[in-house]
């Protein structure tokens, strides 16, 4: 029996509120109805702002995402499986940025096991964790303190990443596209990691399967800045095809698929 409007977009929502992103395609095949219907439930929950129109798409409204705490809440495991992934890159004795992003933040627990390591931070948050729970040495970015976000930016922070170099940047995105780059929700988050990868060895990307659906506002950086990406499950072909063709190293949690969105 086919879905009714409402039980289609009540099943859009639950979707969005899950993953972050919906895509039309794939809830045209999954429902059963054509891509004109999708759009057309998607305009409706638009309209009534429970979510915001992207390109081939829906995403979480970017008000409802401002905070660190509602980032956090959203793609948990996803997130969990990012972060170890990216810390078994990391050896004893490394020199690194983490960015103050959620899906980094996920790092924390497996680089407390490290030894002897010199991070990078403008998360607040992920600083006295680590200080909390590890022998590393930490240097904390000044700047512009953003409460709702635990974080610092703006010139400080960039003029004292400016006087560092040598390390690995370890980034997350609010979205990816593969022609435009790397994209952040905020231009000041945007224009800080801009500097930073301009003053890296090395950038690892680290983004959950969401990010892989649509891209935001901001670039901050091309795909020639990234040398490896690591995420959740393996993203579809176009996307692994992408990545090799530009000679990035793809690393994913073995045996799992992408949750359908």
């Amino acid at each position: 029996m086919s879905l009714t409007s409402e039980q289609r977009q009540e099943e859009i929502l639950t979707r969005v509120l899950g993953v972050g992103h919906v895509v039309v395609k794939a809830l045209a095949v999954d429902m059963g109805v054509s891509e004109a219907t999708v759009r057309r439930d998607l305009r409706a929950l638009a309209d009534a702002r429970k979510v915001e129109l992207v390109y081939g798409g829906a995403t979480m409204p970017r008000t409802a995402d401002f905070t660190v705490l509602g980032r956090a809440r959203r793609n948990v495991e996803a997130k969990r499986i990012v972060g170890r992934l990216a810390a078994g890159l990391v050896p004893d004795g490394e020199m690194m940025y983490v960015d103050s992003g959620t899906t980094c933040f996920e790092m924390r627990r497996h680089l407390m096991q490290k030894r002897g390591l010199s991070i990078l931070l403008n998360s607040t948050r992920l600083a006295m964790e680590l200080n909390a729970g590890s022998d590393a040495s930490i240097v904390l970015l000044g700047g512009h303190y953003r409460p709702e976000r635990m974080d610092t930016v703006g010139p400080l922070a960039v003029a004292a990443i400016d006087q560092l170099r040598g390390y690995v940047a370890f980034i997350g995105a609010d979205g990816l596209d593969p022609d435009f780059g790397v994209t952040a929700d905020d231009i000041q988050t945007a224009f800080l990691y801009q500097h930073v990868l301009r003053n890296a060895r090395e950038t690892i990307l680290l983004a959950d399967h969401t990010k892989f659906l649509c891209p935001s506002l901001y670039r901050i950086c091309t795909w020639d800045a990234i040398s490896r990406v690591v995420t959740d499950v393996r993203p579809d072909d176009e996307w692994v095809e992408f990545l090799n063709k530009n000679g990035i190293e793809l690393i994913h949690e073995m045996n799992t698929e992408a949750p359908g969105c």
